[in-house]
């Protein structure tokens, strides 16, 4: 394995739904977009805000909010669009992900070892997994 995880640091863009923080891989991330006006689908499920046109490319856009089961919430300064590559019955797709903010990408150190007969679990908590995070802000 190649890249940082081979490393035990795992990278991870973290961003703010009302108060919520979530995190996506960093590996997923293709770039992060200011919000831009989404052109409305019809007949499409309540969560899905539409698309836009990325490079020429067509691009659905999800509202995370509504996803979630959250309340839909005005677009600000800070909303912005996540460009995300998934993988959807196999197949690689490319999809924004409307957040209300970006906050910034966390190192988070994964202890790799040999685990012998009678150590920790696999479902150990992460606080009590060799788990630390790195620059994590204070709010």
């Amino acid at each position: 394995m190649d890249g940082p995880a081979a490393d035990g640091i795992l990278q991870y863009l973290t961003f703010k739904l009302e108060e919520e923080v979530f995190a996506l891989d960093i590996g997923k991330v293709r770039e992060v977009l200011d919000y831009t006006t989404v052109t409305k689908v019809p007949r499409t499920p309540e969560f899905m805000c539409g698309v836009i046109n990325l490079r020429g490319a067509v691009v659905p856009v999800v509202d995370l909010r509504l996803k979630f089961g959250m309340a839909t919430a005005e677009a600000t300064v800070n909303t912005c669009i996540i460009i995300v590559e998934v993988a959807v019955e196999g197949e690689k797709t490319v999809i924004g992900a409307m957040a209300d903010s970006v906050q910034e990408v966390i190192d988070l150190w994964r202890r790799i070892s040999n685990r012998r007969r009678g150590s920790a679990p696999a479902s150990t908590p992460i606080s009590s997994a060799g788990w630390v995070s790195i620059g994590m802000s204070s709010s």
